[in-house]
């Protein structure tokens, strides 16, 4: 996976913290490891410092390997998703993508582990919560993790011997870089192409304007070294990567020397160091791995520069899609309290609508939205900062500059708000506080840019400290931050003004770059050449269609899977009219608030704008509030506050399903009134008719939307091939799909939003109303009786909103509940009496070189004995059948089949050359199932990855809700657990004939690529 040069604020937000899991206190892992002491030797390893970290509830061990002098840092916390990562400082000089394809490429078999692809094939055969790597400017990572111990160690070996003793087959470079080949592979006369997985990827990748500008930024601003190349490859320079040249990449690179390794949880430190040692590190001696990055020159003066994109024609304004940004070079990252200071002042300057860049660049309407870089960036050796805009004209762009450079004088000026500075340190201080699943891979992530340039990882992670130093910095001299934006920023030469204009002819230039690079190659081929890519090209087809022996790797039974699921306690009780459900949960001294408002009554023409009135709700104003006053509030008081849409189908019945929005909201124990005041305020006054804010809001929407489409391409593709299958389906498609990207585009393009000012309070009136509602809290134990009362204060205070219940529209009604379903009487549940599902074939042409292709089949809802063999069945395929024809095979950077809540069997491909080739990759995948072609051990891994996602961890902030939200009880999940244990190849091959085979099944496809003549000459495709 490429790793693109961040894009947004490096914050602490990786530091979120993680559950607890129940252990006396004499054997926390905490304590163990400060048992160690500096200088004491582990299995080859020396204990070089062990530092208490009580702000993230974990004590760090730096430790060196004495033999290679390979780093190591060991997390020891209570938390049973252990992790293990290990980093190599990878500095390509050239843009052929070598670490990236390399990254791939050492995943494809080793020494002790020559089988193809054991890396996909551990998916299938551990219990892994996340297996991964990345790509980033100067390094690459390989980290996973797990909850189980044998796993863990199953895991170590293959990633050690990935990476240390990889076997890099030429096969396995073609096809995961690139090679050349006939289009048909079996047909010697049809033309020669470029494959490869990542040669497709970074098509991909560079189909997004976003990620096309931050690439020319990062190359731009640090010229003379590795930054100036793109290290995940610029798809025109990967064919000039030769199998040697990656073969002598890892030769110097991914050597011990230039290792970083990373432990995480409760499991015991010694036997990581034990492995680590015995399975890699002993066969090693040390080197100069002569890797570091020098820092970038300082230019004497700034430079301006400027590159092209492709023509967005889903952009909220069609004639205002350029973008400029200014970036200034920052110092050195390994400075941890300098870089902790530019990162707040980052924030200070660019977040909210109290910031003086959004007062300054984004309420004067010149552009949509930020540039798609923008803040703080300490992703390179030396730290950056951005700001601009995106959404503009080309006649503002000196207008844009000078903006800019006033607002910096302005800042100097007068510097920031107290109040301002303590909401960030607020925010600070919920961050570390709360509590996520994935804390152990954060936490790598976090540390990764710093300690690969040799900074102290530890010192990073001691944030109080930061924060302590910052206040007294603030104290000693109140001018402080002003000092550093005079520094930064007024006085700094190395300063890049990068503009981006879009070219009609964008496409049709790559393109034709890329037929010239294809052309020269061709033309010096000779007739063996031509004859040696043939038989290159059967041979590697024939090593895709071999069935592999996976039996060398490591693998978990069926039988160690725990077969029960432990009951999280809940308490149901009402809040005034509103039914509540407690969790009591170790929350860190955190609330979290939900509640579903149902959409049952509202009109059928306002359902389009529910999104929109989700996203702008808590950012207009409210009560004695204007929005900025609102948004320094929630910042202050709050750890954020958002209302979504939410389609719910129903366990039981596909054509029954709730629809509604989620109000969600955290706060620290002390600011409870204040949260609820906020929610009250909403409820009860909410502001709707200040249009220039609204168009602020609307823009910025709009072009988020348009942005996410190349990079999430295939959800929007399986959201529309289901629109047709259900009616939760048919209002996916209008709260979350093309359809609402189309219509948050026409929004946009109005010269007159007062009918949508209109609109937003007749929805706030049937939506913010207590008849409505369901409430859920999760908080720990002590706090929960205070909670209760703060929440029944709110609800008296909203009871003015509650009005006669309105009837449902005509053609739904409410369903009653299931007396044996125990969710509780509020889900308000709605059965359209009228839908008929219908096949339905949609393409939507986008200025993309690859496709997304989705097909989706109408099968059964959860709790039907069904549902767990076609869960199985869509991993089981996706691993054993469409891994090797669409990615293998085709080129395709991802795709495979789920099985979703909503009662769809969806297929999908990602970032993938073909289209009409990958529906008959789909087809035939449904003919393996049916044909029974597939053994016990294949089962039995779709299983073991089934549950590696059933059994995943869950946050104290998210405990209950399945219960909550979708009326799923622990009780019912149990059902489901059994039925994924006992289903046999018989259910498999039953349920892919009875479901999938043709003639029988109801499906949806969707397609969103480039121009296609093929599709547009059949009359069965709807073209968008």
């Amino acid at each position: 996976m490429f790793r693109q040069p961040k894009a947004v604020l490096q914050k602490l937000r990786y530091l979120s913290g993680q559950r607890y899991t129940c252990r006396l206190r004499s054997t926390s892992a905490r304590e163990r490891a400060l048992q160690y002491q500096p200088g004491q030797k582990i299995h080859g390893f020396s204990v070089k410092e062990v530092v208490a970290v009580p702000d993230l509830f974990l004590t760090a061990v730096k430790l060196t390997h004495d033999k290679t002098g390979a780093q190591y840092l060991h997390a020891a916390r209570d938390d049973s998703n252990n992790l293990f990562s290990v980093q190599f400082r990878t500095t390509p000089m050239d843009s052929t993508g070598v670490p990236h394809i390399l990254e791939h490429t050492v995943l494809c078999g080793s020494k002790k582990y020559p089988c193809r692809d054991p890396f996909f094939k551990m998916l299938n055969r551990s219990l892994s919560t996340f297996m991964n790597a990345f790509t980033a400017s100067d390094y690459t990572m390989y980290p996973f993790s797990t909850q189980n111990s044998k796993d863990f160690q199953n895991l170590l070996s293959v990633y050690l011997d990935a990476v240390f003793f990889p076997c890099l087959r030429e096969l396995d470079f073609w096809q995961e870089g690139w090679r050349l080949e006939n289009e048909n592979p079996t047909d010697p006369n049809s033309s020669l192409v470029f494959k490869g997985v990542v040669f497709n990827e970074m098509k991909g990748v560079f189909a997004d304007n976003e990620r096309v500008y931050a690439q020319h930024l990062q190359n731009k601003l640090y010229p003379d070294h590795t930054y100036s190349v793109v290290s995940g490859g610029e798809p025109l320079a990967i064919p000039d990567l030769t199998w040697e040249q990656l073969k002598q990449f890892h030769a110097t690179h991914y050597h011990p020397s230039n290792a970083r390794f990373f432990t995480y949880g409760d499991l015991p430190l010694e036997q990581h160091l034990k492995q680590i040692e015995e399975e890699a590190l002993s066969k090693f001696e040390r080197i100069d791995p002569n890797t570091a990055v020098p820092s970038q020159p300082h230019w004497a003066g700034p430079r301006e520069d400027h590159v092209t994109c492709s023509h967005d024609a889903l952009a909220p304004d069609p004639t205002r899609q350029n973008t400029l940004c200014v970036s200034y070079l920052l110092g050195d990252i390994t400075d941890t309290f300098e870089g902790f200071t530019l990162s707040l002042l980052s924030s200070l300057m660019i977040s909210g609508p109290n910031s003086p860049f959004y007062k300054a660049l984004i309420e004067p309407k010149i552009g949509t939205d930020f540039s798609s870089v923008v803040g703080y960036d300490g992703s390179t050796k030396e730290a950056s900062f951005s700001v601009g805009l995106q959404g503009m004209a080309e006649e503002d762009t000196e207008r844009v500059k000078q903006i800019i450079s006033q607002t910096i004088d302005d800042i100097i000026e007068t510097g920031f708000e107290e109040d301002r500075i303590e909401a960030l340190l607020h925010k600070i201080e919920i961050q570390m506080k709360h509590q996520s699943t994935s804390f152990g891979l954060s936490l790598a992530s976090y540390i990764a840019s710093l300690w690969n340039h040799d900074g102290d990882p530890v010192e990073l992670l001691q944030i109080s400290d930061s924060v302590a130093k910052f206040r007294r910095a603030l104290k000693e001299n109140p001018c402080f931050l002003q000092d550093k934006v005079r520094q930064y920023f007024k006085e700094n030469t190395h300063r890049l003004t990068l503009s981006m204009s879009p070219d009609e002819a964008y496409l049709k230039k790559q393109t034709m770059a890329e037929e010239e690079k294809l052309q020269k190659k061709i033309q010096a081929l000779t007739d063996s050449d031509r004859k040696e890519i043939y038989e290159k090209g059967l041979e590697l087809l024939a090593a895709q269609s071999k069935t592999h022996d996976a039996s060398c790797l490591p693998a978990l039974k069926v039988s160690d899977i725990e077969p029960t699921i432990p009951i999280t306690p809940l308490q149901i009780s009402t809040a005034g009219v509103v039914p509540v459900q407690y969790c009591e949960q170790p929350t860190n001294g955190l609330v979290y608030f939900r509640a579903m408002c149902s959409l049952n009554t509202l009109p059928e023409d306002l359902r389009l704008y529910v999104p929109l009135f989700c996203s702008v709700i808590t950012k207009m104003g409210c009560g004695a509030l204007d929005y900025r006053q609102q948004a320094q509030q929630m910042e202050l008081r709050t750890g954020g506050m958002s209302v979504s849409t939410q389609v719910i189908p129903d366990s039981t019945e596909l054509d029954v399903y709730e629809q509604g929005v989620l109000l969600f909201s955290s706060c620290l124990d002390r600011n409870l009134p204040h949260m609820f005041k906020l929610w009250s305020d909403i409820f009860n006054s909410p502001h709707f008719d200040d249009e220039e804010r609204l168009r602020v809001l609307v823009m910025m929407s709009a072009q988020e939307l348009a942005n996410g489409i190349s990079y999430s391409g295939h959800m929007y593709a399986m959201t529309r091939a289901g629109r047709h299958l259900t009616p939760a389906g048919d209002l996916e498609e209008t709260f979350g799909g093309m359809e609402q990207v189309k219509f948050m585009k026409r929004v946009a393009e109005m010269s007159d939003l007062s009918q949508v000012i209109r609109v937003l309070p007749r929805i706030k009136k049937h939506l913010l109303n207590p008849d409505n509602m369901r409430c859920a809290i999760n908080a720990a134990p002590q706090k929960m009786s205070d909670t209760a009362a703060q929440l029944e204060t709110f609800m008296k205070d909203i009871a003015e909103n509650r009005r006669e219940r309105r009837p449902v529209r005509p053609n739904i009604t409410e369903k009653p509940l299931d007396p044996r379903n125990n969710s509780g009487p509020s889900r308000k549940l709605i059965s359209e009496l009228n839908f008929q599902p219908c096949q339905m074939k949609t393409f939507f042409q986008m200025p993309f070189p690859v496709n997304f292709v989705s097909k989706s089949i109408r099968t059964v809802p959860f709790t039907h004995e069904d549902y767990a063999s076609l869960r199985i069945l869509a991993r089981m395929m996706t691993a054993k059948f469409l891994h090797g024809e669409i990615r293998e095979k085709g080129g395709a950077y991802g795709g495979g089949a789920r099985m979703g809540g909503a009662g769809l069997f969806s297929f999908y491909s990602y970032r993938d050359p073909n289209s009409v080739q990958t529906l008959s990759a789909f087809s035939k995948g449904i003919d393996w199932a049916k044909s029974g072609q597939f053994t016990q051990q294949d089962i039995d891994e779709a299983k073991l990855s089934v549950f590696s996602a059933v059994d995943s961890p869950v946050a104290p902030a998210d405990k209950g809700m399945n219960s909550f939200l979708s009326g799923i009880t622990d009780e019912m999940k149990q059902s489901h657990r059994e039925r994924l244990f006992t289903v046999s190849h018989k259910n498999l091959v039953d349920v892919a004939e009875r479901y999938l085979s043709f003639g029988q099944m109801t499906c949806g496809i969707s397609i969103l690529g480039p121009e296609n003549e093929t599709i547009k000459k059949d009359p069965s495709w709807i073209v968008k």
